[in-house]
């Protein structure tokens, strides 16, 4: 074997063994355990030919993502009851593994783990809770159209979860370490700093306030380890108003300081997980939201986002991003909906420019699983039209996978077939 071939061999053999584990797992038996996964994967073209373009203003924003998702992603894996005590605890473990390309083809995307921990449910010290260590995804609800988690505490940790006798909300509470390695120096080999952070977070859940209705506060507490280097926090608090047209409306008000805004993390900007540590008080995020997903008929369904973000800090000044969207769905048949998208995004410069505009309307014919919104696996064809301002055209062109292909132009369309699903 030559050593091209080896080499190749070895840069295979992640995926070969995550291939293998996924379908051995897949075929696992409810009694044996549970495989549950997403994905998302399509290809198509743009009006400047070549690959499929996305519209979207980048920075702190995110984009609507009907028909308007140029990358490939994967995650799944397997939950296992590993044993259970006499007493009735159930010990269990969770393996997944996720890959990610931003393009159209997985190609050689690096599967990597996404979750490995174990779980000791129904103590009874913690009125019936659990206790956890490892890597997880952990409290992450998300704004389904703009594929925005806004609030994001994975991370590698330990803590307790829905822990009873604390009032009418359950508790939770969870230390994990973010950033944990070292910046070294590239002239002397030695350590010189670390982004490292130990973030505690403390969440009270499912308070009922009102007729199907309750309450999620979420706080988070970051304490930087690196020499020069700030702390932070934020502080969440989210309204659930259920049988809402038969759906549901999410209000959230979140404030974070510091890294506690997120922002410099691992991903998105998300509140919740570390941002950079360089942050100091001066750098502020507030973020007010109304989510809305409505289910009125079998055969209509339509989410809604109304969305205020404002950015501080000494440096950098102030740049607010305020977003309106709405994803009108009708299933024509059990299994063939007509799905659109409309979303109009602005957001304010520091330095007292134009604000930048972008508006994105997409028209999707979909094979769905059921006429429900949330009904997957979904099979579409799309015909997605992005409009913006002159100021916005930079951002446009730099947020774009396919490159700056807009050049001057304020306008542009994609096609192309998507698939999602989770399970």
């Amino acid at each position: 074997m030559t050593k091209a071939v080896s080499r190749a061999a070895l840069k295979a053999l992640p995926l070969a063994i995550s291939l293998t584990l996924s379908a051995g797992l897949a075929h696992a038996s409810d009694a044996e355990g549970e495989f549950h996964g997403y994905l998302r994967a399509g290809v198509g073209s743009s009006s400047e030919k070549g690959p499929q373009s996305c519209y979207d203003l980048g920075g702190n924003t995110m984009k609507y993502r009907l028909g308007n998702e140029c990358d490939s992603y994967f995650e799944g894996g397997y939950t296992k009851e590993l044993a259970k005590s006499d007493n009735g605890v159930s010990w269990v473990g969770t393996l997944w593994i996720d890959a990610y390309k931003n393009g159209s083809d997985f190609g050689n995307a690096k599967p990597e783990i996404a979750k490995a921990y174990v779980e000791a449910k129904g103590l009874d010290f913690l009125n019936g809770g659990t206790a956890w260590i490892g890597k997880r995804y952990y409290f992450r609800p998300d704004i389904h159209m703009l594929d925005l988690q806004y609030i994001n505490l994975n991370g590698t940790g330990g803590g307790f979860d829905k822990v009873g006798g604390f009032g009418p909300g359950k508790l939770g509470y969870a230390v994990f370490k973010d950033n944990d390695t070292n910046e070294i120096d590239a002239t002397t080999g030695k350590v010189k700093n670390t982004p490292a952070a130990v973030r505690q977070n403390f969440i009270y859940e499912g308070v009922p306030v009102n007729e199907n209705g309750s309450v999620d506060m979420a706080f988070t507490l970051i304490s930087a380890q690196g020499d020069n280097r700030h702390n932070g926090w934020q502080f969440s608090v989210f309204h659930k108003q259920d049988k809402v047209f038969g759906g549901a409306n999410t209000f959230g008000i979140q404030y974070g300081v510091g890294p506690g805004t997120g922002i410099g993390g691992p991903c998105c900007d998300r509140i919740g997980s570390s941002g950079s540590t360089t942050l100091g008080s001066d750098v502020t995020r507030l973020r007010i939201f109304d989510n809305l997903v409505i289910q009125p008929t079998a055969q209509f369904s339509t989410e809604f986002i109304a969305l205020m973000q404002r950015d501080k800090s000494d440096a950098q000044g102030s740049s607010t991003w305020t977003t309106l969207g709405a994803r009108p769905v009708y299933a024509l048949t059990k299994n063939f909906k007509l799905q659109a998208e409309i979303g109009t995004s602005r957001v304010t410069q520091p330095n007292g420019g134009d604000a930048l505009r972008l508006t994105k309307l997409t028209f999707a014919p979909t094979l769905s699983m059921g006429e429900g919104y949330w009904s997957r696996p979904e099979l579409r064809a799309f015909v997605t039209y992005g409009k913006w301002n002159d100021a916005a055209t930079a951002a446009v062109n730099a947020s774009n996978n396919s490159g700056p292909v807009y050049g001057s132009k304020t306008s542009g369309t994609s096609v192309g077939i998507q698939l999602e699903t989770w399970f």
